[in-house]
């Protein structure tokens, strides 16, 4: 995965505290700055109260619009389903927070 070079790139993720545990959906355009503030835990949270910060999935998106309607789409299924879309590019449920390019 990486930080493309184009002007505007959005990223839905998903983030857990354990393989097939508490998991969370975002969007932002900086995946690196986003997560050191869910890691950071400075504010009253969900992913500070459930200690989810472990970088299990991401998607790529040009557009906000885009970015905005998967994670939507993504918040309303079901567990399951989300497991299902991890372990299809991820299976080790590995933090992908290594694999992040800052370049």
């Amino acid at each position: 995965m990486r930080k493309s070079g184009m002007a505007h790139t959005y990223f839905v993720y998903i983030l857990a505290n354990r393989p097939r545990g508490v998991l969370y959906v975002g969007v932002t355009n900086d995946v690196a700055r986003r997560l050191a503030e869910h890691r950071a835990k400075s504010t009253p949270s969900f992913t500070a109260r459930y200690g989810v910060t472990r970088l299990v999935h991401v998607e790529e998106y040009a557009s906000i619009l885009e970015a905005r309607a998967r994670e939507h789409s993504l918040k309303r299924w079901h567990r399951t389903w989300k497991f299902q879309l991890i372990e299809a590019t991820n299976p080790e449920w590995r933090d992908l927070s290594a694999d992040l390019s800052l370049a």
